[in-house]
């Protein structure tokens, strides 16, 4: 996977700290996996209007996504997040 996949530690997991970490504008990608509730997919786009987040819909499901972030529960919604400070990448997550 690429420097930006939701391998690295700079993120968070789930619906409600991604939609946390877009109101505090330290998202800037959201993984959705492909099999994702349309309802979570709407708040999702709902909650980046106006924001700089680039939402990205996965190929893999929500098994998959949990796996790719090791940990051992489906995951819907994956987001990288920057920093609180300077903007930067979080390493501390």
């Amino acid at each position: 996977m690429e420097e930006s996949s939701p391998e690295v530690k700079n993120r968070v997991i789930g619906l409600k700290q991604t939609l946390r970490a877009i109101q505090q504008d330290r998202a800037h990608i959201v993984y959705l996996a492909n099999d994702v509730d349309e309802h979570i997919k709407r708040k999702v786009q709902l909650a980046s209007r106006g924001k700089n987040v680039k939402i990205i819909v996965t190929r893999v499901g929500r098994k998959e996504l949990g796996q790719i972030c090791r940990i051992d529960v489906s995951a819907a919604v994956v987001a990288l997040v920057r920093d609180k400070e300077g903007g930067g990448v979080s390493a501390n997550n």
